[in-house]
């Protein structure tokens, strides 16, 4: 509850503990009072900690040299070296300052090891991320991982090396130093990347191609170092250490089998663990077989049920923000699905059956299927039969194979562990060409919109009905409870309606217009590198999350990275029916001023480029939306000189309610006449937070207040909603209507 507020509840909410406590000696149902009060103080607390570490507004942009350690292991990218970095002390201009425990940094040139000292001159800000519907919360990500400031390397030639840590540090170097071994013992292997990955947790060497075939196949959760993957080898050290133990005889006097076992499964599963580097995820796998071996150390006999509910309490009071990771809920829900189905079998009609692995595979598929639509808007339809394959290559071949590797290289054997590495190689690349097939069928992934929250409850009374024990009264009723998830859908424009989207795309451009019947994109944003744009990270999931499977049309104003960067994302994901494009790198139509064409009451107009105008910025398309309810003009990066042009050839039609300011609010725009022209009502600037060009320029702001205009911009808004109606345009900011407690508070303009 706590990591859905705005605000920090107040610590004095422990006052409350105190006469739920006393209740509870008389009717223990009190206790589930408590308990929440309990959860919601030590949250709050908990997360009032992690804000603490906060970077002073006056240290941004400035130079900060920085001492401390590289934490993980660097990730390698095309414009550098990216990595977490602990912080022992901090200066400026000479003078020690507080700054974040741990920060994130990016190196174009060094390039640090794991576990190395370091002193480096760096510039700091504090966490920003992008805010639209459906994208990924980045800050949220920062929060979670206690990361409080990123930055970058300043003076690299001036980094100073101060050594080595110990400790976790020196487990990190380890880490690094094998998947560095490995991959020489691996040259050409296809799969080095995957096999290293399944080592140490670095999945830097996995490809694009393989990520995308493993998410279409919904196999992902195979790669990194998972619970999964750590139980299969507790529960195989589990069986080896006690047949083991046992054979002396002599030793079970001293030490029963199965604790013998318990306590090598635990030692198996913190040594695995450690070759991930303690990452959450493998923290969460611990406590949950820690729970399991520590019932048989007890002798205790716990229900599953039990079992997982204590490993739920526990990882909650070890971090309470771990319900903000996705591989919270889906590890969890997983493990559900497996118990309620195990124990809800027939078992004494003999229905159940460990090795019946492909039923397993259905009901897990059935029983995620609310939550992967709720997290993600996609379901992999040949996950099942994928996953039948893939998990036993994974788990019962590659990753012994794996293990023994490293120790063997551990002990000098590198011939062996090369053999070893081949193998694991080998069968992943026959499974591959297998997951390849099952990824390129027509229709292996099922994407929709967000559901909503009470069709998601309806969702999960669904799949406890469908996956009932065989008899259960009304299991058929479970298809129908999943049906409020499929047909009721979002919302969208009524008659004459227009719905306006700014999205938050950083520096750059990407906006959606919305009609009855039709949608526009204008613009894509950046291409931020080789993995990652604007159109793949926000437009997309935008999308996808308003349940809309087409564009009517694309606009591509003009070439720049940062208003054509995600174009080909889009094209390549999104149907589109038609482009027009002013970007020589986009297909499609040219754009030029006099094109129209009406949808739904709603007048569209491009208003520039003419054919004469070779200037790149002012050869941008230019569109006007004219609806029943107001009219929003989009400029992209037109300078003074086609502002003078429009003006003068619209004259007093020129007027509009939105306007997206011109070249990002930049100085060479926004003229006083195109400006007295138009007189919006509202304006939007389309920057990033704290970007290189200082958009907007201060000049540009005033002329904007001087009108009367209110001002808008993305840093401080995130994604702006505008719906023109027939009672007035309402504005929404998507920060504000979903902000909580760790968002960066950005001024406004």
């Amino acid at each position: 509850m706590v990591q859905q507020l705005s605000t920090l509840p107040s610590l004095l909410w422990g006052l409350a503990l105190v006469p739920f406590v006393v209740a509870a000696f008389w009717q223990p149902r009190w206790l589930i009072f408590a308990f929440f009060v309990a959860g919601v103080v030590w949250t709050g607390f908990r997360a009032d900690l992690i804000l603490q570490q906060r970077l002073a507004l006056d240290l941004e942009g400035r130079d900060v040299v920085l001492e401390g350690y590289v934490a993980d292991i660097p990730e390698r990218t095309e414009y550098g070296t990216r990595f977490l970095f602990d912080v022992e002390r901090a200066y400026a201009d000479g003078v020690a300052v507080g700054v974040p425990s741990r920060v994130r940094l990016t190196a174009h040139q060094l390039q640090p090891r794991a576990g190395d000292r370091w002193r480096m001159t760096t510039r700091l800000k504090r966490p920003h991320g992008l805010q639209n519907p459906g994208g990924f919360d980045y800050e949220a990500y920062l929060f979670r991982e206690r990361v409080r400031a990123t930055g970058y390397v300043r003076e690299e030639q001036g980094a100073v090396h101060l050594g080595e840590g110990g400790g976790l540090y020196r487990v990190n170097r380890w880490r690094q130093q094998l998947g560095e071994r490995m991959y020489a013992l691996m040259p050409d292997g296809a799969q080095a990347g995957l096999v290293v990955a399944l080592a140490n947790g670095d999945s830097g060497g996995v490809t694009d191609a393989q990520w995308e075939t493993l998410r279409a196949t919904g196999t992902l959760h195979l790669v990194a170092i998972s619970g999964l993957h750590i139980t299969f080898i507790a529960g195989v050290v589990f069986w080896i250490v006690r047949f083991l133990w046992s054979l002396p005889g002599v030793t079970v006097l001293w030490l029963p089998a199965p604790l013998a076992g318990a306590i090598g499964g635990l030692i198996a599963a913190c040594g695995y663990a450690a070759l991930a580097g303690f990452v959450i995820p493998t923290q969460r796998a611990l406590l949950m077989l820690g729970v399991a071996m520590g019932a048989v150390l007890l002798r205790r006999r716990i229900p599953l049920g039990q079992l997982l509910a204590i490993a739920l309490l526990l990882v909650l009071l070890f971090d309470p923000f771990a319900v903000m990771a996705p591989g919270f809920w889906l590890s969890y829900a997983a493990v559900a699905v497996i118990i309620y189905v195990m124990d809800g079998g027939d078992k004494n009609a003999g229905r159940w059956r460990w090795r019946k692995w492909g039923y397993l595979q259905w009901a897990i598929a059935v029983g995620m299927l609310p939550l992967m639509l709720w997290l993600f808007q996609r379901v992999s339809i040949v996950a099942p039969l994928a996953n039948v394959l893939a998990v036993p290559v994974f788990d019962v071949l590659v990753v012994p194979l794996t293990l023994v590797g490293a120790l063997s290289l551990g002990v000098g054997l590198d011939s062996v562990a090369g053999w070893l590495f081949a193998i694991g190689d080998a069968l992943l690349g026959w499974l591959w060409h297998a997951l390849g097939f099952f990824a390129a069928l027509e229709h292996a992934q099922w994407t929709q919109h967000r559901p909503a929250t009470w069709t998601l409850a309806c969702g999960v009374i669904g799949v406890a009905l469908l996956l009932a024990p065989r008899g259960w009264p009304g299991r058929a009723l479970g298809a129908i409870w999943l049906l409020p998830m499929f047909v009721v859908r979002p919302p969208t424009p009524g008659e004459g309606e227009v719905w306006f989207t700014l999205l938050d795309v950083g520096q750059g451009l990407s906006a959606i217009v919305r009609t009855e019947t039709h949608l526009l994109v204008f613009d894509t944003g950046a291409r931020w590198s080789r993995r990652s744009d604007a159109g793949r990270a926000v437009v997309i999931p935008y999308l996808r999350a308003n349940g809309i499977g087409r564009i009517d049309t694309l606009v591509v104003s003009h070439g720049d990275n940062d208003h054509a960067g995600g174009a080909a994302s889009i094209l390549a994901s999104v149907p589109v029916s038609r482009v027009l494009s002013g970007a020589p790198n986009v297909a499609g139509e040219a754009c030029r001023a006099g094109m129209s064409w009406h949808w739904d009451g709603t007048d569209f107009t491009v208003l520039n480029p003419k054919e004469e105008q070779s200037a790149h910025n002012n050869a941008s398309c230019v569109l006007r939306v004219r609806g029943r309810y107001g009219t929003i003009l989009l400029p992209a990066d037109i300078e003074k000189k086609a502002e003078h042009w429009i003006a003068e050839r619209e004259g007093g039609g020129l007027s509009a309610d939105i306007l997206v300011a011109p070249h990002h609010g930049s100085k060479t725009s926004s003229s006083a006449e195109f400006l007295q022209a138009i007189r919006p009502r509202y304006v939007v600037f389309p920057v990033g937070y704290r970007n290189r060009y200082r958009h907007p320029y201060p000049l540009v702001r005033d002329r904007y207040r001087a009108l009367g205009s209110e001002l808008y911009d993305s840093p401080s808004s995130g994604a702006l909603e505008f719906r023109l109606r027939a009672t007035g345009i309402e504005v929404s900011a998507y920060r504000e209507q979903h902000r909580r407690f760790w968002l960066a508070d950005v001024s406004a303009p």
